[in-house]
Parts: structure tokens; sequence; C-alpha cells
């Protein structure tokens, strides 16, 4: 289990994250221009609280969430039946998902264990539950560009986004770069999301940095079919 201490250690925080993020609707979009959610078995891989998961359940899709994190299960599926989605949460790991061979139509990982090299196992096993055809959309930081990738890439210089997508260049990965928004209703918002997105040095001077309530933020889109 990879622990992912914004999710984990402050969930009501992350779920501001999630309301200010893409409130357009251009990553569901073009994943849906991908494949139909409609009649499809959707797995929304590191699935969290179950944010998206009565989003995807509303397109017509069978949605199962998955997640590893015992808290952040039950957190789903208190939101699954509080808010009457047909939807199932399961617990477990990209790397040993609980599902059977060829049996879901789309996985569905946003900002959640696929971050290059060493995610191996979790792509081995997406196409071991994917049917033929099947596809794998993993949304990730496009740290080469936007406001929110400038502020990461200072956070973390280490960081080798030239080495990433080579990484997933050699899996078979297609790359697509969207640009997305957080769009928070208070300055408040916006910079409790951000202390717990960035390290606090970086976080403070990013803040510093930037006026209002709105951040564009790169994704880059990587999906391939089974």
């Amino acid at each position: 289990m990879i622990r992912s201490p914004n999710i984990w250690d402050t969930p009501q925080i992350y779920e501001v994250e999630n309301v200010a993020s893409d409130q357009a609707g251009a990553i569901d979009s073009r994943i849906i221009a991908l494949q139909a959610f409609s009649g499809s078995v959707v797995v929304d891989l590191g699935c969290g609280s179950g944010f998206h998961l009565p989003r995807f359940a509303g397109y017509g899709a069978r949605v199962i969430g998955v997640e590893p994190y015992g808290p952040l299960v039950a957190a789903a599926r208190d939101r699954v039946r509080r808010e009457g989605v047909p939807a199932e949460v399961l617990a477990g790991s990209a790397d040993a998902l609980p599902l059977a061979d060829n049996s879901v139509d789309l996985i569905h990982a946003r900002w959640a264990y696929f971050f290059g090299g060493g995610c191996e196992p979790g792509i081995a096993e997406a196409a071991r539950v994917l049917r033929p055809g099947g596809l794998l959309t993993v949304i990730d930081n496009d740290a080469t560009r936007s406001t929110f990738g400038s502020w990461f890439r200072s956070a973390y210089p280490a960081y080798d986004p030239i080495g990433v997508q080579r990484f997933w260049d050699r899996q078979g990965f297609v790359t697509e770069h969207l640009t997305i928004w957080w769009t928070f209703s208070s300055r408040e918002d916006l910079e409790a999301v951000a202390r717990i997105e960035l390290p606090p040095e970086a976080a403070e001077r990013a803040l510093a940095a930037h006026e209002g309530t709105t951040v564009d933020y790169g994704i880059a889109l990587r999906w391939k079919r089974f």
C-alpha cells in the first residue's frame, strides 16, 4: 500500500479539492469520448471517499470503487449508501485487484497509484481484469505547464517529467494534455488545499505569488486499450 497523505490525513480538505477540480468536466468528457460509461462496468481505482462514484453511476455505468485504506473504504460505502448510489465499494489495491479476469470495461485512476516507474504490477492487474478492448485511464499532473505545474516543479525539483513520460511511452500509453481549473468558493479553501498538496514552504511561496480563487492546472490523461 502506498500512503496518500493528502486524502488520508485530511479527507475533509481533499473533499474541498475534489469539488473545486474540473467543474467543467473536461476529464470526464474526454474519457467518455474514448469509452462510453453507459452499460459499461467502470472501476474507480483508488476511489478514496467515493467522490466520483455517484457521478459515474449517473452516466449509466455499473460502478465499482476499489480503495486500499480502510477508513476511506468505510467513507465511500457510507457515501453510496447515504446518496442511494447503486455502486459497490471493495477493499483492495491496484496490484491485487479483488476482481475477476476479463470482467471490467473501464478502469479510471485519478491521481492514484500510477505515477510512473514502479507501477508495472498495477498495469498488469488492469490487463488481467479488463475485457478485450477495455480501457485503462490514468489522470496525472502535467508538471511541464500551468500555474499548478509551476508550483509542483518548485516544490519537487527532483521530479523528472521527461522520465515519467518516457515510462508511459514504453508501456504503450497515449498521453493527452488537458487543462482544468481549481475553482474555489473562497480564498481560505484554496489556501487549505494548497497546503495539503505542497510542502509548507512551497505552499506559502505559491500562495504569496497568486491572487484570487482559481488556479489553472495542467493534466496528463494517459490511456491504453488492452
